[in-house]
């Protein structure tokens, strides 16, 4: 039962109209008083809410209802409806418990995508079964089994075959791409494209060519038109990587089509419609970024309907082993060279290292010491030549701190200051690395 709460007799017929023919079973309040009275009855599966129910009121008491229907049925998820210039009060609303929000007037496909999203995450199960009990689940490569992983995959199985938008946090390193794929293979819109981009190589100027894409004449170089990534994702899923770096103008361009669903091409003027399921993510901190202004706040709660956290690989010790004999099968594979044996005495000297570039370094650690070694058995100590012992810091406030100023340090003596060559080997960005560097007073050092 979904119940629909709105004042306006013309919203509530189309909405019972629209969400009967798609299967549901509705029931109309023009009162919201007596809405939450049936809620106290018996929770429904959904409910549609007005965010005001008169002229005098500026969405306030849209607020309150809201509060309160969390209060008699914390988990049955409520959808807002608002006005595109109350975006601000759909956030409070986001921020109070609202699973999502809807403008008027609405598109009818993302309107009831929205409502079966809602419905289908709140009906599965606690306990989600397809990553650890080996059931139709594509891990996409992802590798080891530590509990943490696991509980993330656990999450990409239960949101998987919805259409719930994605934000994947987590060290840069530490395998969102991966998680993002695995989401979309195990989606039902696995056999449709998934278009990934990074925005934090994306200049302000190319967003919207890039992004939407363009018609000949646009502007001066446009010679022919051009698909963007929005249409080329139609139907599948875009993965839009280092969201934290965009611009804020873009993030505005962005927002409007993540709400809507639809675009227009430079030098267009008619919209094109788009089905594209929405999974972002981020090595920022988000909300700090909220709270700066330098991220937009409506945006931050549009992609993060399902946050997934990937652990760093310094809290997934137990799988160190699996991760380096995979990727020490995979360089010895592509070089045409024998795979290695591991000494024991390797897997507790990488247990060792805080390794802050994560899987990524990990991986250029391994490659690095086959090629280097030449040796057909490997030990820690032909992994201590090329990744030197660590050495302690002076102003860190704990071990971890300690051991990542040291790792840096040792880099970038090794690459002689070249931040580059650091980065790539420590499989950061080279804006991570300058953060870091910051944080432990190495700019100079450098």
């Amino acid at each position: 039962m979904i119940l629909i709460v709105d004042d306006d007799p013309v919203i509530r017929a189309s909405l019972s109209l629209l969400l009967g023919r798609a299967g549901y079973e509705c029931k109309v309040f023009e009162s919201p008083d007596e809405a939450i009275d049936e809620v106290r009855r018996a929770a429904p599966e959904a409910v549609m809410l007005d965010m005001n129910f008169s002229r005098f009121t500026t969405g306030e008491e849209g607020l309150t209802r809201l509060q309160q229907i969390k209060l008699f049925a914390p988990h049955t998820p409520v959808i807002l409806m608002t006005a595109w210039g109350s975006i601000e009060l759909a956030v409070a609303g986001m921020k109070a418990g609202a699973f999502d929000f809807i403008t008027k007037p609405w598109d009818n496909t993302h309107l009831l995508k929205t409502v079966k999203t809602a419905i289908a995450l709140n009906s599965q199960p606690v306990e989600a079964t397809g990553a650890s009990s080996g059931q139709a689940f594509d891990r996409c490569g992802i590798i080891g089994n530590d509990p943490v992983l696991t509980g993330v995959l656990d999450t990409v199985a239960r949101i998987a075959p919805t259409t719930a938008s994605v934000l994947i946090t987590g060290e840069s390193g530490t395998g969102k791409e991966l998680i993002a794929e695995a989401i979309h293979r195990n989606s039902p819109r696995r056999d449709k494209p998934f278009v990934k981009v990074n925005l934090g190589g994306m200049s302000q100027t190319l967003f919207e060519s890039e992004m939407f894409g363009h018609c000949k004449g646009a502007f001066t170089d446009a010679i022919a038109n051009r698909t963007g990534r929005f249409e080329a994702a139609d139907g599948g899923t875009i993965f839009l990587d280092e969201i934290g770096e965009l611009d804020l103008s873009c993030q505005v361009k962005l927002l409007r089509v993540l709400q809507e669903q639809r675009f227009e091409p430079l030098g267009s003027s008619k919209p094109r419609k788009v089905d594209v399921r929405v999974v972002c993510a981020t090595n920022a901190d988000l909300p700090a970024m909220v709270a700066e202004r330098t991220f937009r706040e409506d945006l931050f709660y549009r992609i993060n309907l399902v946050t997934l956290e990937l652990p760093p690989l310094r809290r997934r010790r137990g799988d160190l082993g699996a991760l380096a004999d995979y990727f020490a099968r995979d360089a010895s594979a592509r070089h045409g060279i024998a795979m290695p044996e591991f000494d024991r005495s390797v897997v507790e000297f990488l247990a060792s290292r805080s390794f802050p570039g994560n899987l990524r370094e990990l991986k250029n650690l391994i490659e690095r010491v086959i090629l280097v070694s030449g040796s057909d058995r490997l030990t820690a100590d032909d992994f201590a030549r090329l990744c030197p012992v660590l050495e302690p810091g002076v102003a860190e406030t704990s071990s971890f701190d300690r051991m990542e100023r040291a790792e840096i340090v040792n880099v970038l003596r090794r690459c002689r200051g070249n931040i580059s060559r650091a980065s790539a080997e420590l499989g950061i960005s080279r804006q991570a690395l300058y953060r870091r560097m910051e944080k432990y007073g190495l700019k100079d050092e450098s």
